[in-house]
């Protein structure tokens, strides 16, 4: 889990280390929501999810319930085959139809 700089959960704060387990563990959350869980302030939350999203861990989608708000979750990793190109329905999909 990183990105091209090399930066890794394991560089990044506290705080977002916290804002990725209360993901982790409650599940998709607004800010809102975040910031309950963790009792951490409304700004550090903020900042926390822009350097969790910066490198690829957190996505950020519409919350239907209030559009006002955004409901944010932990991406899933891309498995990556054997060989060190990307596993999944994209490989497949184009070695069946690259004749």
């Amino acid at each position: 889990m990183g990105n091209t700089d090399g930066e890794d959960i394991a560089d990044l704060p506290p705080s977002a280390k916290l804002v990725f387990k209360v993901l982790e563990y409650d599940g998709p959350l607004t800010q809102k929501q975040i910031v309950e869980e963790s009792m951490l302030s409304a700004r550090t939350v903020r900042y926390a999810l822009e350097r969790l999203a910066e490198i690829g861990i957190v996505d950020e989608d519409i919350y239907f319930a209030d559009a006002r708000q955004s409901l944010y979750r932990i991406t899933e990793p891309e498995p990556v085959a054997a060989d060190g190109g990307q596993s999944g329905e994209a490989t497949r999909k184009d070695a069946c139809c690259a004749e």
